[in-house]
């Protein structure tokens, strides 16, 4: 999900996500169902909860849909229980690649990650092995096409809220903030009625690698398998699309 220039081809992009919406709100409900279970139902007093709320509304996932996840998981019948676990590993050329995954069967879940990682040329490393080059960040994508805003006072408006970063690609904004500010600064964007390509609470690489061709298209069949996986949530690296 986190790439340098990923947005590079927009219609592509949006087309991929609108063909995987329903899977994408599954997704979505297992996360807000996690953030429950951890901090109860109210957004106000849960944090995660709010960042997986904004999350939602980014993949333009109904109010009612969240509303009722939410409801379906404070339940005192609900009694699934899923555990948050990362993988990290290599694809190809030594791309460094971060899977978030949810899991009620952690065998299950780890000898399919690593499946995936295996048919792609990669490999599955050890905890930390990957993640010291990566920093947590809030991440906020706007179409330029779809904003009502000047660039100059988009920025401005970004951080008055308190990002901590403004960039102007060929097609889009991206908003960085420090984890912490994800929800304030999104919540004051989406007030001023802006809609988002993606936001969310991401690992953002500090450096990237450029492929060939040949391993490009290892990659790509490694991020979309990956994708693929009920299981996992996300999926981040350091390939230079």
């Amino acid at each position: 999900m986190s790439g340098h220039s990923k947005w590079h081809n927009i219609a592509a992009k949006k087309g991929k996500a609108d063909a995987a919406r329903g899977k994408i709100f599954t997704k979505l409900g297992r996360e807000l169902l996690i953030a429950v279970k951890q901090g109860g139902p109210d957004p106000s007093g849960n944090s995660k909860l709010k960042d997986v709320i904004a999350k939602c509304k980014a993949n333009n996932m109904p109010n009612d849909t969240i509303n009722n996840a939410i409801k379906k998981a404070s339940g005192a019948g609900t009694n699934e229980v899923y555990d948050e676990i990362t993988y990290e590993g290599y694809g190809p050329s030594g791309v460094a690649v971060i899977v978030n995954a949810s899991t009620n069967n952690k065998n299950r879940t780890a000898a399919d990650v690593r499946h995936v990682f295996d048919r792609a040329g990669g490999n599955l490393g050890t905890s930390g092995c990957v993640s010291y080059m990566f920093e947590k960040k809030g991440v906020i994508v706007i179409e330029k096409a779809e904003c009502s805003l000047a660039e100059d006072d988009l920025m401005m408006l970004a951080i008055d809220a308190g990002a901590e970063d403004f960039s102007s690609e060929e097609e889009v904004y991206q908003i960085t903030t420090a984890p912490n500010d994800f929800t304030t600064v999104s919540e004051k964007l989406a007030d001023n009625n802006l809609t988002f390509l993606e936001a969310g609470v991401q690992m953002v690489p500090n450096t990237y690698i450029s492929l060939d061709e040949k391993d490009s298209e290892k990659m790509q069949r490694l991020i979309d398998n990956l994708e693929d996986l009920d299981d996992v949530l996300e999926v981040f690296h350091n390939w230079e699309e």
